[in-house]
């Protein structure tokens, strides 16, 4: 069993999440970050690179939302979407009206035109709600997430495949229970400031080579990504996967293999893998013909918590890493629904297997999902290190192999969801 250091790991993650910090796509910091990624790369002098995307950064000097509540104006704390524009700095008021999931059913959103729309649930995941929703004309929407009832504002974002083709109103994440007593208290009205917004940037996919020899032609996939939300640190999502990626590759380097390893940490990931997909496209023709499977980290380092592998393959390849896991005491639930927020998704929907390795603590997922204080208290080093020990075993394995044990390709079953969801999500090829 190959062992992953939890003292490497911990001065990696005081890097990416203490020194860095904040590292919005697009941003000086997100820069900084993969830069670190580069320097551990070269310093074992292994091929590595960067490849460098065009998208939008989130750049917010202000944010400022106030609610009436009786006779007397509140503020209270939010949080821009990325994807959504700001307000040019002025001050945009509306009514409040509430929109549940159950209201897309109305034949008519007309009702919302104008208003300030607390609107219960981050994710549209369709393309026909959310162009009902834009031609409704909102002023601006408050978006809560439902997952989580508590009363600090998550970071999030509208999917930039939809704002790009049908538009946006500026869209602010609020608190679940700031939500819930506005309505509890008969708030009436909402106004919103915002200066700054979406701006043309370039963020960076970081690419580290391990090349095999007879069978090189054959690649393996591994991944992180490295940026994070507005206000959060990240140090479970995703520097507990930067540092994962880090660690496989001092791992793996120096390890006879007939396979490639490829491993990648993608930027602008939340945004909806923005970084992988540009990846995919790119090297689409690579990805089909060579790629054999993609095992995805991302926010698996809670110290108390439980691991759930999101699995798009055929069952061959869970099989194949089960008794490496095993043996390091490493378990899960598996979860074989086509789930398409982390970044093994557009591999998928090129066609070849994947995974998506996280480690939740309650039943929403992990209770500081993009908050401010994902920070180095929430990770444990040793939990990560379980985790990457495991991996790089098996990866070992996989890059020595005669054959691979797996089926390269996704299940027939899956096949049109997966495309569904990349033709609507990310708009397609």
């Amino acid at each position: 069993m190959l062992q992953a250091s939890p003292d490497r790991l911990s001065r990696d993650l005081d890097i990416i999440a203490r020194d860095i910090g904040v590292r919005l796509a697009g941003t000086a910091a997100e820069r900084a970050a993969a830069d670190h990624v580069l320097a551990c790369a070269r310093a074992l002098q292994v091929s590595a690179w960067d490849e460098p995307f065009a998208m939008q950064a989130r750049v917010v000097a202000e944010e400022q939302l106030e609610v009436r509540i009786g006779d007397a104006w509140q503020a209270f704390p939010c949080s821009l979407f990325s994807s959504t524009p700001g307000t040019g700095g002025e001050w945009w008021s509306g009514e409040i009206v509430a929109l549940t999931p159950t209201d897309y059913q109305r034949e008519d959103l007309g009702h919302l035109r104008g208003k300030a729309v607390i609107h219960l649930g981050c994710h549209i995941e369709s393309r026909a709600s959310y162009a009902r929703l834009m031609r409704a004309a909102p002023a601006f929407l408050l978006m809560v997430d439902t997952r989580y009832a508590g009363d600090t504002p998550r970071a999030d974002g509208m999917f930039p495949a939809y704002t790009a083709a049908i538009g946006a109103v500026p869209t602010l994440n609020v608190a679940h229970q700031d939500a819930w007593h506005w309505i509890a208290q008969g708030a009436t009205h909402a106004r919103c400031r915002v200066v700054g917004g979406m701006e043309p940037a370039t963020s960076q996919n970081v690419v580290i080579e391990l090349p095999g020899t007879d069978r090189a032609d054959e690649i393996l996939y591994a991944s992180a990504h490295h940026d994070t939300q507005a206000g959060s640190p990240g140090a479970d999502d995703n520097g507990s996967g930067v540092v994962g990626v880090i660690e496989l590759a001092r791992l793996l380097h120096a390890r006879p293999r007939r396979r490639t390893v490829r491993l990648i940490s993608f930027g602008a990931e939340e945004q909806l893998s923005v970084g992988s997909a540009a990846y995919v496209r790119h090297h689409r023709d690579e990805v089909v013909t060579r790629g054999r499977c993609m095992y995805n980290l991302d926010s698996y380092g809670s110290h108390l918590g439980w691991l759930q592998l999101y699995l798009n393959a055929h069952p061959d390849f869970e099989a194949s890493f089960r008794p490496y896991f095993h043996a390091a005491e490493v378990y899960y639930q598996t979860v074989t629904s086509v789930v398409p927020y982390a970044d093994h998704f557009p591999f998928i929907a090129a066609g070849i297997p994947g995974v998506f390795h996280y480690r939740v603590n309650c039943d929403g997922g992990r209770f500081f999902h993009h908050r401010p204080d994902d920070d180095l208290t929430r990770v444990s080093p040793t939990v990560i290190a379980r985790d990457v020990s495991a991996i790089a075993t098996w990866i070992d394995a996989m890059a020595q192999a005669d054959t691979v044990p797996f089926t390269p390709t996704i299940p027939e079953a899956q096949r049109d969801e997966v495309a569904t969801c990349w033709d609507d999500l990310f708009g397609g090829w």
